[in-house]
């Protein structure tokens, strides 16, 4: 694993910092199966991020959203709103957040691809949506080195309306981190990577974390789904 922070030329900030949007990118997703699980979260009215359903009152998303971008506070749960299968000026169904669960591991502050690995949180909804508004995405065990995934995500450049970045493929698969060529904007942080199925629902494979340079080239670090993550669901239940 050594070797492998040598590549980065800069890693640059949280892709759910509260900043300008560095322009956007992707195709519309209403064609794709389950989107409607992907939402924005709306947090305290000054930042936001993306989150996937994945049970009906849980959703995933990263860790650093869960603290204020201005000082690193925790943020209040209550001061949550996700918005899943936000187009437009409508949702599919919209819920006030009641609980936040963090990996244990992580620690805010510090930027390097071996806290992308714990930069993971579960957040439980004050109320579950019903499987027939918006069906759960499943979860799959992360993408290997080489593999095709998609990334759907709302950023700063698409506040209300997901975005489909598809075909990108896995540079390097770690422990701590997963790499792809697909490229994020700020307020993607806890969008879904997903692999995708013909004529089925894509799973969720990893989680954006952050953007970063390779090579002169961006690219985008994720969480990769691990054990902890189940322990992470039991204790938000």
């Amino acid at each position: 694993m050594k070797g492998l922070l040598g590549i980065f030329t800069a890693i640059a900030v949280a892709a759910g910092a509260n900043a300008a949007a560095a322009g956007g990118q992707g195709t519309a997703v209403q064609a794709v199966p389950g989107w409607q699980a992907v939402g924005r979260l709306n947090i305290g009215g000054r930042a936001m991020c993306t989150a996937t359903l994945i049970a009906p009152d849980l959703v995933l998303t990263a860790a650093h959203c869960m603290h204020d971008i201005r000082h690193g506070r925790r943020v209040n749960p209550r001061s949550i709103k996700f918005e899943a299968g936000l187009n437009g000026r409508q949702s599919k169904a919209a819920r006030s957040v009641a609980k936040v669960v963090i990996h244990p591991g992580y620690r805010h502050g510090r930027t390097s691809q071996f806290q992308t690995g714990t930069d993971i949180a579960v957040l439980r909804l004050d109320r579950a949506i019903s499987g027939e508004v918006v069906r759960p995405l499943s979860l799959a065990a992360a993408p290997q080195k080489g593999a095709q995934v998609d990334v759907m995500s709302y950023s700063h450049s698409n506040a209300s309306s997901p975005r489909l970045q598809s075909a990108c493929h896995v540079i390097a698969a770690r422990q701590s981190s997963v790499i792809t060529t697909c490229r994020v904007d700020y307020g993607a942080s806890g969008s879904p990577v997903l692999q995708t199925r013909p004529g089925r629902l894509p799973q969720l494979v990893s989680v954006i974390s952050s953007k970063a340079r390779m090579g002169g080239k961006g690219v985008s670090l994720a969480a990769p789904l691990g054990h902890d993550l189940q322990k992470l669901i039991g204790q938000a239940g």
